[in-house]
């Protein structure tokens, strides 16, 4: 208990959070008028709990910030300029998660040597101060003579004095110079990296062709791009080739035989590798009266890709596959991702599988691992298995609709049921789906359908999942859970602010649950807010991630889950299943000693290969969509705002759900200063508003295929 003097533990972590610099205990004592050694003792204790908790963070000279703050004095890189001209850095070196903050460069003051101007890839040391977590000023202090720093990807195109590089990186505006001893073996349209040389003649930045890629004009290259900008590798090595083509089916032997059990696969039309089947009937367990007995079969990873083996190296590298409009890039080579481990109708496959029983509430009572050989009796696809449960069976359903699949949706609306119970955070997120035609280009952009037969297959897949944690759980097995932290305090203010200006108000509670969102989320189902209130909503909550550390998984209300189902295409699955054929004692191919010792780093190693997938194949897409609009520049479109920032708007097209940037330099008549609790930008003079969900109409500028940049301007 503190003295009635002294303050709080929240107004003393206000006053870190509100400072530009990290803060020390003097300056801390200062403000709050603190003095004596009682008072010392006291805040020192305050900091350590605020330490301890992860609110904030010690950096250089014992100095106090939130997490991930950069310190007062940094080095860092121009990287490029926004749609306004700022220009933009980072730091040199970055050690925290995910990308650093943004930080804007302040404008020079011009010294009588009229010196350069900044230009990506100068390196400088500057004075920085935070206007919030994510977004830094810095004013230069001197520049750093020496080389850039850098490598870019880029499009190599001819000019008069050699060549120029476009860089694919939207963030990067500027042009670079390529002379002709530079250009190696480019040619004009070629994907290339290069390197980053110093500035030359009249500042222009120059750059060293180092690797030819192939030429842009091919469509595809838009995916080749995200491959190459974010590493993700392509090639498998000899070695894991040739184990992966060694590889053959396991015999019956000590497998349990589940092949006369009718499990079917349901994947998308457009789907290679299918990792899960499925098969349920009423429970006959007279104990269990209206209950369901459940089988989910997953590839047995396991027994083809063992701890250690070139298999394995590869796959722990890739981390996960990664899925792109016109192809994949997968985590385990052909021969095994669409060959052995993919549950192919009529032919035997080794598989992993949960016996799950339900009762009528679709609670999961009971379940019992067994390592199999099965048999798919049909590869089915969403809209087809839909279909015959609304009453339009095809040649391959008709036969399967009473037997098969109407068991599936009655164990389904158990399940469902239960999830409905339990309050979880049920977001309206509609996903782009880019198709492409015979040539490599796209064709139309549509909004991806949901029916009962993806929620059912999602709900299974849950039930497997929370049936592998709680077999490790119980058995005190170390592996490796997916986690999802309650939202932070910061992000709920900000999501309250946000509701509250669009007439939902959140409750404030501090015992937030799902189900709160999903009241809000509901009461604005229809609306033309739904889809921007469940993105603020998505925004809003922390980040899942692998870790052997079970804090739950806080947006499907679950104690424990961890991810069993996909071992063909996340490396995570795959360690999970090693954990459970170690602890149940099921044969070869169980985790190892040395895995056992690296669970945390494997958890972060993973927790960053799929970020690193989300944003190449959203980076991807983006290409893609700036292609399909490209020949459509000066068209008008309806819209609305999904995003404000002091540089612009960032508008959503209702036909396509292409994104785009209004530069604020470009808004009429006025100057605008954003608000940031209202999510708007308000004209200085004018008061004229530009709010986030407001519907606008704008007309296409610019859309650039090779950055996936899109640029509109408002239409009146």
């Amino acid at each position: 208990m503190t003295d009635s003097h002294f303050p709080s533990k929240d107004a003393i972590l206000a006053f870190i959070r509100s400072s530009t610099t990290p803060v020390g205990k003097r300056e801390i004592a200062r403000a709050f008028k603190l003095s004596g050694s009682a008072d010392r003792e006291t805040l020192k204790d305050l900091l350590r709990e605020l330490e301890a908790d992860g609110t904030v963070e010690r950096g250089r000279n014992k100095r106090m910030a939130p997490p991930q703050a950069l310190p007062a004095v940094a080095v860092l890189l121009v990287t490029g300029a926004d749609a306004d001209g700022e220009l933009a850095a980072r730091p040199l070196t970055w050690t925290g998660e995910g990308n650093p903050p943004r930080i804007f460069l302040l404008p020079e003051k011009k010294s009588r040597g009229e010196e350069k101007p900044l230009a990506v890839g100068d390196t400088l040391l500057a004075k920085l101060a935070r206007i919030n977590d994510r977004l830094y000023e810095a004013r230069v202090i001197r520049r750093i003579d020496g080389e850039r720093e850098g490598r870019i990807l880029g499009v190599y195109r001819p000019s008069a004095d050699g060549g120029r590089i476009l860089p694919t990186d939207r963030r990067h505006k500027t042009e670079f110079l390529v002379l002709p001893p530079n250009r190696g073996d480019a040619e004009p349209g070629d994907l290339v990296f290069a390197d980053i040389l110093p500035a030359g003649r009249a500042g222009q930045p120059q750059a060293r062709v180092v690797e030819r890629l192939g030429s842009t004009d091919e469509p595809r290259a838009f995916s080749l791009i995200a491959i190459h900008a974010h590493g993700i590798p392509t090639v498998f090595p000899h070695a894991a080739l040739r184990e992966a083509e060694l590889a053959a089916v396991p015999a019956q032997m000590q497998r349990e035989d589940l092949r006369d059990i009718p499990l079917v696969t349901i994947d998308g039309a457009d789907a290679r590798d299918f990792d899960d089947a499925v098969w349920a009937e009423a429970d006959g367990d007279p104990e269990n009266p209206d209950g369901w007995h459940l089988i989910v079969a997953i590839a047995d990873v396991s027994y083809y890709v063992r701890p250690g083996s070139a298999l394995d190296r590869t796959a722990y590298e890739r981390g996960n596959s990664v899925y792109f409009p016109d192809r994949v890039v997968p985590m385990l080579p052909e021969a095994l991702s669409n060959g052995l481990c993919s549950l192919r109708p009529g032919e035997d496959r080794a598989c992993l599988a949960f016996h799950l029983w339900i009762d009528r509430s679709g609670v999961l009572i009971r379940h019992r691992l067994v390592r199999g050989l099965m048999r798919s009796v049909a590869r089915l696809i969403y809209e087809q298995v839909q279909d015959c449960h609304d009453g339009r069976p095809d040649e391959v359903t008709g036969p399967l609709a009473d037997g098969v699949i109407a068991p599936l949706f009655g164990a389904y609306a158990r399940l469902a049921a239960a999830r409905a119970k339990r309050g979880t955070l049920e977001l309206d997120l509609p996903e782009r789906r880019v198709h492409i035609d015979e040539r490599g280009r796209v064709a139309e952009i549509v909004r991806r359908e949901r029916h009962d037969s993806h929620r059912l297959i999602e709900e299974f897949m849950i039930a497997a999942n929370v049936a592998a944690a709680e077999v490790l759980e119980r058995r005190t097995m170390p592996g490796l859970y997916r986690i999802h932290d309650r939202p932070s305090m910061e992000k709920m203010e900000a999501l309250r602010g946000f509701l509250a200006g669009i007439g939902h108000p959140l409750t404030k509670s501090a015992d937030l649950t799902p189900d709160h969102f999903t009241r809000i989320l509901r009461k604005v189902e229809g609306t033309s807010h739904a889809t921007l209130v469940s993105e603020v909503v998505l925004r809003a909550q922390a980040q899942a991630a692998y870790s052997p550390d079970n804090i739950g998984h806080f947006g499907l209300a679950l104690h424990r889950y961890a991810h069993f189902t996909s071992p063909i295409r996340r490396y995570a699955d795959l360690i999970v299943h090693r954990a459970l054929i170690r602890t149940l004692g099921l044969g070869v191919g169980g985790l190892d000693d040395e895995t056992l010792g690296r669970l945390a780093e494997i958890g972060d190693h993973l927790s960053s290969t799929e970020r690193r997938a989300a944003t190449a194949e959203r980076d991807a897409v983006d290409r893609y969509t700036a292609a399909f609009l490209a020949d459509r520049i000066g068209d008008r479109f309806s819209g609305r705002i999904s995003g404000v920032s002091r540089f612009g708007l960032f508008v959503r097209l209702d036909e396509s759900g292409a994104d785009g940037l209004v530069p604020a330099s470009s808004l009429p008549d006025d100057r605008y200063d954003h608000d940031e609790a209202a999510h708007a930008l308000v004209g200085q003079r004018t008061g004229r508003t530009y709010r986030l969900s407001s519907p606008v109409k704008v007309v296409l500028v610019e859309a650039d295929p090779v950055s996936g940049s899109t640029l509109f301007r408002l239409a009146d």
